[in-house]
């Protein structure tokens, strides 16, 4: 049996105004598909895996239609090659946004179905922060989402999307989706797993994926920060029994809509100037200073300097800030050379509205992988070490910053742009500061601009009731 397997994945903030073009995604293709880590669990007895396109980018702006147009005519031309297929895996992350289109996954899963036809089963794994719509559902036969925020069971769902769809093909035994709309829309930093009320919802969706009837079960948060008809939560349920998924997809759903107003920031969360006053009392290190509206994993920008300037305002000593994007500031370390002084004005490199910020530095460290976009530069001003990129990339990983010849355990104060922690900096946080910034995913939810969104949603409205009414995928419903 013959198993295809692509997909996109990033998410989208329609606030920003940085379109993503080719050059921001990975893209991986036939064989180094098959080869590469993230796909490396395709392995069955009796099952051979045609590779097709993934391509994948850390979050931004909206995809420009033209980048996502050449993807997608790519993955179908190799879908159409591929024929005949038993089934088709997708590893999507459910948040992409694409200029002047929306739905862009039911786009590209529509598409796919056209190609392989209403015989050929699909399976799709999603990041618990995508946005669904029936368009989606109705082109699916299995469906998974990530159970964790922060994401830790990445691989563990593309397995089970993937599992379920070599079970359907083993056996003949065709499941199917159902869902449930939830209005509401909270941020990630809200709704991370790590805490309550998420913590119990989450915990619980195993016991629904045992009931009679039942494969898997998902809570999908959505992506707050897309203003698109399509955005908002919902429970999705892929199941055997039509009336068992309809009543799960109705009880996750419910859950999460009777929680909504409990839900809140884990860690110490406030404005800039309030967090640096904590920072700055603190007698443990290392503080770790989360700049959440400019987080690139999120759909941030990474280019702002408001962080930095405050730090200077404050002669601040001790903090090391990773990182900043902004290559005609790298570029500039590089023409000058380690060990010189140079003056840079650093953020406002991508988005006008950015803060920036003038500074005398010395280059400390230069860092060359081999591609311009890839350059790093780590220069000191005054107490403050600063990370330049050239692309738009997190700091979450330890290897990130050792890289660079610097461990983030020994300096008093680091800031990274993220929100809630991720898995390597989190148990090094001492403690872990959240601070409200402003940028193109901020965390003012109820007064972003909502112009396309279905209204009511909850936080932007509050007065109105709200019961679950679970729909099944067209293809089930035959």
């Amino acid at each position: 049996m013959r198993i295809a397997v692509g997909g996109i994945h990033t998410e989208c903030s329609t606030y920003s105004p940085v379109l993503m073009a080719v050059e921001d995604f990975r893209v991986l293709r036939d064989a180094d598909l098959l080869g590469a880590d993230y796909f490396n669990f395709l392995d069955a007895d009796g099952i051979d895996h045609v590779p097709l396109l993934h391509a994948r980018a850390v979050p931004g702006g909206p995809v420009s239609r033209e980048t996502y147009e050449v993807f997608k005519a790519e993955f179908l031309a190799k879908l159409q090659a591929a024929l005949p297929i038993d089934g088709l895996y997708l590893a999507m992350h459910g948040a992409v946004n694409v200029e002047g289109m929306d739905d862009a996954e039911g786009d590209w899963i529509s598409a796919a179905r056209t190609v392989v036809g209403p015989d050929c089963p699909i399976a799709a794994s999603y990041d618990l922060h995508g946005n669904v719509s029936q368009r989606i559902i109705d082109q699916l036969d299995i469906f998974a989402a990530y159970r964790t925020a922060p994401h830790i069971d990445v691989r563990e769902t593309m397995v089970r999307a993937w599992s379920m769809l070599v079970e359907t093909l083993r056996t003949g035994n065709r499941p199917g989706v159902a869902w449930a709309k939830v209005p509401v829309l909270l941020p990630g930093e809200c709704t991370s797993t790590e805490d309550e009320p998420a913590k119990s919802i989450y915990l619980g969706l195993p016991g629904f994926d045992a009931q009679p009837g039942i494969l898997d079960a998902n809570l999908m948060i959505g992506y707050v920060w897309a203003d698109e008809p399509r955005a908002t939560a919902c429970a999705v349920v892929t199941g055997s029994d039509k009336a068992s998924a309809s009543k799960v997809a109705e009880a996750i759903a419910l859950q999460y809509w009777n929680a909504r107003e409990n839900f809140g920031f884990g860690p110490v969360t406030g404005p800039l100037e309030e967090m640096l006053d904590i920072a700055g009392a603190a007698t443990t290190s290392p503080v770790i200073l989360a700049d959440s509206a400019d987080n690139p994993t999120g759909g941030g920008v990474g280019d702002r300097a408001d962080v930095l300037r405050a730090l200077i305002a404050r002669n601040w000593q001790g903090a090391l800030l990773a990182g900043i994007t902004d290559r005609p500031a790298v570029e500039a370390c590089f023409a000058a050379g380690e060990g010189a002084s140079v003056t840079l004005c650093i953020g406002g490199s991508l988005d006008p509205a950015s803060i920036a910020v003038d500074v005398t530095a010395t280059v400390l460290r230069l860092d060359d992988p081999g591609g311009l976009a890839d350059r790093q530069a780590l220069i000191r001003a005054g107490g403050i070490e600063i990370v330049l990129a050239a692309r738009r990339r997190p700091y979450h990983n330890i290897e990130d910053f050792r890289r660079l010849g610097l461990d983030p355990k020994t300096v008093r104060l680091l800031v990274v742009k993220s929100g809630y922690l991720s898995p390597e900096l989190a148990p090094i946080a001492n403690p872990n500061l959240m601070v409200l910034t402003d940028g193109v995913v901020n965390q003012d939810i109820a007064n972003l601009a909502s112009d396309r969104r279905v209204r009511p949603v909850f936080p932007f409205d509050r007065d109105f009731d709200y019961t679950p009414q679970a729909k099944l995928s067209a293809r089930w419903q035959g």
